[in-house]
């Protein structure tokens, strides 16, 4: 199975001579059909720089650059596009994780499995944060990878299906889960970062992960049936509104009526008209969505013919 290991880099001029020699040394011990893509994303430290100077001692690896740093996910997209692999990794420059183990995940993912991830075990400064994410992804997707944050190997496909959004590159497990997809993890270590600093770091990055993780669950469960989301909570405004009023004519009927109890009436119809016409246009924008996958390149056909 031939695998493309694709290295996106933002100033890690600290880590690349490390970087390159580990692969070069990974290279000379195993006998595999691989292939390793450098995305350099906009770095301003001179990582493309001296990747260039030291091009010449290792041609087989395959250099891209951007104009600007564009973000992690935009340098994911572009290593794919230069791949050609039947398997993706996704491979960090700091070296935090080591080439020997992603080889152990590729063998494992060629007992059936489409997607393989690495559950890190070792010293992880951000270990609480992480629990809460991948509990929290667990809770909402229903999902056996424990550690989704990790390296993973995966076959092409599953990457293509990801929407091309900033920072979704995280949710390839639940999304590969929606689609059937048969996943597995095995431990992996998590070495310490070789040189520079980490670009994962800040409280806004929680806050950020939590947003991103509502708007997949929506995308994956809401979104396929609008009119049961959107229309469920019509009709719940619908009984607030309708209970409000008969408290409101009952205080009415006996001489004490309560004005603000007519403007939430009409706030409470108002919102389940509103969310009504929400699940309708839900439901329009879905049914083009889906009009593709009816074609015939997305079937999958099998025939069984028992002539003798």
């Amino acid at each position: 199975m031939k695998v493309s290991v694709i290295i996106p880099a933002y100033n890690e001029k600290d880590n690349i001579k490390d970087l390159l020699r580990h692969i070069d040394k990974f290279k000379k011990e195993h006998e595999v059909d691989w292939e390793f893509i450098i995305v350099d994303d906009g770095s301003t430290d001179g990582t493309f720089e001296l990747i260039s100077s030291l091009y010449n001692d290792y041609p087989y690896i395959k250099v891209v650059k951007h104009r600007r740093n564009f973000g992690l996910t935009e340098a994911l997209l572009t290593g794919f596009e230069h791949s050609s692999g039947e398997a993706v990794v996704f491979f960090p420059a700091d070296l935090q994780f080591h080439l020997d183990d992603v080889k152990r995940m590729s063998e494992k993912m060629e007992e059936g499995y489409d997607l393989v991830a690495g559950k890190k075990q070792g010293k992880y400064s951000k270990k609480f944060v992480s629990s809460i994410y991948n509990y929290l992804s667990r809770k909402l997707f229903h999902v056996n990878i424990t550690d989704m944050n990790s390296i993973k190997i995966m076959r092409r496909e599953i990457f293509e299906l990801i929407p091309h959004r900033k920072g979704w590159h995280r949710y390839i497990v639940p999304i590969a889960h929606e689609y059937g997809y048969k996943m597995t993890e095995i431990g992996v270590t998590l070495y310490p970062r070789v040189g520079g600093e980490s670009k994962f770091k800040g409280p806004w990055r929680i806050i950020v992960g939590t947003m991103d993780l509502i708007a997949v669950k929506f995308q994956l469960s809401f979104i396929k049936s609008p009119m049961l989301f959107f229309g469920t909570l019509s009709l719940l405004s619908f009984i607030l509104g309708t209970l409000i009023f008969l408290l409101a004519l009952v205080l009415r009927l006996v001489h004490h009526g309560y004005r603000p109890l007519l403007y939430a009436v009409i706030l409470f119809y108002t919102g389940a008209l509103i969310l009504l016409a929400m699940g309708s246009l839900g439901e329009m924008i879905a049914g083009l969505r889906d009009a593709p996958q009816n074609s015939k390149k997305h079937k999958v056909e099998i025939t069984i013919d028992n002539k003798k």
